[in-house]
């Protein structure tokens, strides 16, 4: 089974997020529903398809007890669940109105991914020790305000373009460069933060970031494709990306990104004898690193993997740096 399993898929080979994002190419005739089957649920799922970790990985005994750490890793997931399910109830309308075959299926398997990571994100919260019957009430609470300044602005333009427009190339754009292209360097830095933490923690976010590479690198080529097919639309995907770079500059998410960042920098003090002398990115420690730092680098893995996937589109980078470049 394991020579069927695509490389950017498998567990052990698959690329990190910031590297595989910037390098891969797929595209929906490849990463179709046969493709999900035996190298996503039989490959990247093998043994980890019912909590997002492998047996094995343990959530350790101290971020069990209440304090920062816990704090900050229950706002993480806590919000990640939140705006996977959102993601999930916004990829039906992707499918419901795909072009063909191929990024039907895809979109089908990028809708299960979504669900998926929400499921395994709030199941984490209860192996950190919340109350499973009044998890999604507590979830709904805790991220009442994230999802009212945060996500409804994002959900309401999503479902603009792509349910009452019914733009499908523009629902592309969207979601990966606007929505997913920013989000995902979070993730990026979620995976590096818990891996010495929790093993548990850090392979649940390295499963979800597998996925990802393979959400921006398809939607890059979709739009690619449509580009190169339809110059006529040209002005209007940036027209798209424009008003997505101004919506992303109005919402207030480092607010609450580096809220919990501050309490996982005291929890990070409180147990520094287990981190010791890691490094977050080549050459730095994590114990010497500051919220502020750690949101400003994963803004920087932002920029990078922007110019490399509008590279790859033949798109202007100048339009994702303001609402009046790259005309």
């Amino acid at each position: 089974m394991t020579g069927s399993v695509a490389p950017e898929a498998d567990w052990e080979k698959a690329p990190g997020l910031l590297d595989g994002a910037k390098e891969l190419t797929l595209g929906p005739e490849e990463c179709n529903l046969a493709y999900w089957f035996t190298s996503v649920a039989q490959g990247t799922l093998r043994d980890r398809g019912e909590t997002g970790h492998h047996a094995d990985a343990l959530v350790p005994d101290f971020l069990k007890e209440p304090g920062p750490l816990r704090d900050a890793l229950v706002l993480e997931f806590g919000f990640r669940s939140l705006s996977e399910e959102i993601a999930t109830r916004l990829l039906g309308h992707y499918v419901a109105i795909a072009p063909g075959v191929p990024e039907l299926e895809f979109y089908a398997t990028q809708l299960v991914d979504e669900a998926r990571h929400a499921r395994v994100f709030r199941n984490h919260l209860v192996e950190l020790g919340m109350p499973e019957k009044t998890l999604l009430a507590d979830i709904d609470e805790m991220a009442a305000d994230y999802r009212k300044r945060v996500l409804e602005p994002v959900v309401d333009f999503t479902l603009d373009i792509v349910r009452d427009q019914a733009d499908f190339p523009g629902g592309v754009a969207v979601f990966a460069i606007v929505i997913e292209g920013v989000l995902a360097p979070a993730a990026e830095l979620s995976e590096r933060k818990w891996t010495p933490l929790s093993p548990a923690t850090g392979e649940i976010s390295r499963g979800t970031a597998i996925d990802e590479i393979r959400h921006l690198t398809v939607a890059s080529t979709i739009l690619r494709d449509h580009a190169a097919e339809h110059p006529e639309y040209r002005p209007r995907l940036l027209e798209i990306l424009r008003a997505g770079v101004r919506l992303w500059d109005e919402v207030p998410d480092r607010e609450f990104v580096i809220h919990r960042e501050e309490l996982f920098q005291k929890g990070m003090a409180q147990h520094a004898g287990k981190i010791g002398d890691y490094e977050l990115w080549p050459g730095v420690r994590m114990l010497d690193t500051t919220p502020e730092q750690r949101y400003d680098m994963a803004e920087r893995w932002t920029d990078e993997m922007a110019e490399s996937r509008m590279a790859y589109m033949g798109l202007p980078l100048e339009v994702l740096g303001g609402p009046e470049a790259g005309a």
